[in-house]
C-alpha cells in the first residue's frame, strides 16, 4: 500500500481491508492498520535518510545490554 498523490490515507485503509480475509477480526485489523503505520513511518525515516547501519545498532545493542 503506498499512498500516491491520487489516493488519500482513507483510501488506502479502505483498500487494506477489503483485501483482508471476511472473517477477520476487529483486533486483526488494528494489528494490520498499526503494522501498516510502522510501514509508512519507516520509508518516511528512509527517505529523510535518519537510519543507522546494522553495525550502528549492533554497537548500541551492546551498550543496551550491559
Amino acid at each position: 500500500m503506498n499512498i500516491s498523490k491520487d489516493n488519500t490515507i482513507k483510501d488506502e485503509v479502505i483498500s487494506l481491508i477489503k483485501q483482508l480475509p471476511e472473517d477477520i477480526t476487529l483486533d486483526d485489523i488494528m494489528y494490520h492498520l498499526y503494522v501498516k503505520q510502522k510501514i509508512l513511518r519507516a520509508k518516511e525515516q528512509i527517505k529523510l535518510d535518519k537510519t543507522y547501519s546494522h553495525e550502528q545498532v549492533k554497537e548500541m545493542a551492546e551498550k543496551w545490554l550491559k
